[in-house]
């Protein structure tokens, strides 16, 4: 026998046996499967079922809101006492260090006068001349109203000191923007608004007169716009107005009873 045939044959296993092999495969057929895992069982869990609150849990949930709220409002009122304090203090801690270094800014500058000021003292000076040394009751520069010449005009010299803002050249004022109508309780007064459309200057005139019985003298004849103004103080405050053509209510029905802005007004039926 030759070399070559003693040699093994390759790539057989060197214990190969049938019949091993056949029982290898028998067990492994007999040996139980692991399942596969169903559908079911890969889906997630359903989430539990919410518990309902009975009316006794609400309404301690509520309640325990409503403390809560009361709390954080105390919590800020409190806060904000503290501040106000604090700046008071300082407000005052101030004004104690400037009595020290010296006198504050505003007692060392004095304030600037108005750039109204001149127009009124010679509007005044007017008045006092041509009208009636006593025709202004009060005179005054209205400064949070753009520094507005404010002047009381005494009432029995009223139609004379509208015909000088008329038809004087310095004043000129050819047009009524309005008029109307206050309630004081001690007076009623009427308030008037000239304007000098040539130089934009416009001025506050008012007008006082008795409360029980008030009355104050037309300015329709002067300015036509006062018209349906006047109406509307005589409708509405009950002020009469000697001179106008046509004084009748413009708001209220003719037969209205009293004046309704009046402060002392009391409507016949409650519910109006």
């Amino acid at each position: 026998m030759s070399e070559e045939n003693n040699r093994e044959p390759e790539g057989t296993p060197a214990s190969a046996d049938p019949a091993a092999e056949s029982k290898d495969t028998a067990s492994e057929a007999a040996a139980p499967k692991e399942p596969a895992p169903s559908a079911a069982d890969e889906a997630p869990a359903p989430p539990p079922a919410r518990r309902v609150e009975t009316d006794e849990e609400k309404a301690a949930r509520r309640k325990a809101a409503l403390e809560a709220r009361e709390a954080a409002k105390a919590a800020a009122a409190q806060a904000a006492a503290q501040a106000a304090q604090a700046g008071t203090e300082g407000r005052a801690a101030a004004k104690a260090a400037d009595g020290e270094g010296g006198s504050s800014e505003e007692e060392q500058s004095p304030k600037p006068p108005s750039p109204s000021q001149p127009r009124l003292d010679r509007v005044v000076a007017l008045l006092r001349e041509l009208v009636s040394e006593d025709a202004v009751e009060e005179a005054y520069i209205n400064e949070a109203n753009d520094h507005l010449p404010t002047i009381v005009v005494k009432n029995e010299h009223w139609l004379k000191a509208a015909q000088l803002f008329r038809s004087h050249e310095e004043m000129n004022c050819g047009y009524l923007r309005n008029l109307s109508g206050v309630d004081y309780e001690t007076y009623m007064e009427v308030v008037y608004y000239p304007l000098n459309m040539d130089r934009r200057e416009t001025y506050c005139l008012k007008v006082r007169s008795d409360r029980e019985q008030p009355s104050i003298d037309s300015v329709t004849p002067i300015w036509e716009t006062a018209n349906w103004n006047e109406r509307e103080v005589y409708d509405l405050l009950g002020i009469e107005f000697p001179g106008h053509p046509d004084l009748r209510r413009i708001m209220m029905p003719d037969d209205w009873v009293g004046h309704p802005l009046r402060k002392d007004y009391v409507p016949l039926d409650p519910e109006v």
